[in-house]
């Protein structure tokens, strides 16, 4: 009878076991590898020292001293924890005063933070696309966050060839008696490193009566004036409606922010679902953001040693003849084609010290796998001259150069 029951058991997740073959045959199946160091340009993980060519740590400052210690001190007066959600007792001064920072630092006229890059979107976009007469345009390579705060609406969608504005004013045009319409998309899109058409959207918008949302994850403490993202790198402050970040990537630590009218954070602040039904960020993640912000408003040393590291190891590849695709950041894809050879080319590339994750369907397009490198301020030339030396080693024994 026992038996019976465990293989009745075993027989409801066989489609478990099944589609986790099927990805270890195609090439797709992503090992998890444990890091137990803190972030920089060099790591141990999984036991060996390795150079770091895949952390988001743009700017060195998941293990900055200056972060640490505001954590640390932060820690003595207020506890570890906030106890409750945003909106019923859980918003202390230290969120106010994080929020004030970002509002300046971005230009805008406010800003809501939340717990993550990704709830941000789920925060704003189901809050303002809440009827089925609404419509949403959004470019094909959006990150999975957009597309999953898409799915929670109610509104029409219309999906626009990658960064394609004629595509987009083709779109607009079907969907032009929506109620509300909205265009979202990527500031910088993490996986080719390009970025987004900002103004003509901006035009295309104004010329339709829609709202701009960019999604500046991977472009907050790397494109505009000492990081302040993709508006203020193309000048388009209050033309661009809604600007979402991450507090993960660039500023080394946790969580997400809206930046926009005041308005409209207020109004997210009555219907956005994160801000009110989970809980708020801790005392420490929060201090050590806010130290992060203060240091881009004050220096721009880290961003610029950033952009100098990104064109030096793009520049040597480009030499050594790999495609590094359409990137315009430093963020770096080295295109390998099939996920099979982009993980045979990670797994050597980990037994010679260089941590560098293969990145395949569904992330990116089939046949447009890759090993994305990601650049770092914390780099110096020697760590990127010693991964450049094993890239060059391993594309040679792949074929691939």
């Amino acid at each position: 009878m026992a038996d019976a029951k465990t293989n009745a058991k075993t027989d409801k997740f066989q489609f478990v076991r099944e589609e986790l073959d099927r990805l270890k045959e195609v090439g797709l199946y992503n090992t998890v590898r444990t890091i137990s160091s803190p972030q920089g340009a060099w790591i141990v993980c999984d036991g060996k020292k390795v150079v770091n060519m895949c952390s988001n740590n743009y700017l060195g400052f998941a293990n900055d001293p200056r972060l640490v210690k505001a954590a640390r001190e932060i820690l003595d007066k207020y506890g570890i924890g906030p106890g409750a959600v945003r909106s019923i007792a859980g918003t202390m001064d230290f969120h106010n005063e994080l929020e004030k920072m970002l509002a300046e630092f971005k230009g805008s006229e406010a800003t809501l933070s939340v717990q993550s890059g990704l709830v941000a979107n789920q925060a704003v976009i189901p809050s303002i696309l809440d009827s089925a007469e609404d419509a949403v345009f959004t470019d094909q390579l959006n990150h999975a966050s957009i597309i999953d705060g898409v799915r929670l609406t109610k509104a029409k969608r219309f999906i626009y060839e990658h960064s394609n504005t004629t595509e987009l004013k083709k779109v607009l045009e079907e969907g032009k008696g929506a109620r509300r319409k909205m265009i979202i998309t990527d500031g910088v899109f993490s996986m080719d490193g390009d970025i987004a058409p900002l103004p003509e959207i901006c035009d295309l918008a104004d010329e339709y009566g829609a709202i701009v949302m960019v999604d500046d994850a991977h472009g907050e403490g790397v494109i505009g004036k000492g990081g302040r993202g993709i508006a203020d790198h193309f000048g388009v402050h209050g033309r661009c409606d809604i600007e979402v970040g991450t507090l993960s990537k660039a500023f080394g630590v946790m969580g997400g922010f809206i930046s926009g009218r005041a308005d409209l954070i207020d109004y997210l602040k009555q219907k956005a679902r994160p801000f009110l039904f989970s809980s708020a960020a801790t005392p420490p993640d929060v201090a050590a953001c806010m130290a992060a912000v203060h240091i881009l408003q004050t220096d721009e040393t880290p961003v610029k040693k950033l952009w100098e590291n990104g064109r030096y190891f793009k520049g040597k590849m480009k030499e050594l003849g790999f495609d590094i695709g359409v990137s315009e950041t430093p963020i770096t894809p080295v295109m390998l084609g099939e996920a099979p050879v982009a993980q045979k080319f990670s797994k050597r590339l980990f037994e010679e010290d260089v941590f560098a994750m293969s990145i395949g369907f569904p992330t990116v397009p089939r046949g447009k796998a890759r090993i994305r490198v990601m650049i770092s301020a914390a780099h110096e030339t020697k760590d990127l001259d010693f991964a450049l030396e094993k890239f060059e080693k391993i594309g040679k024994e792949l074929g691939v150069i």
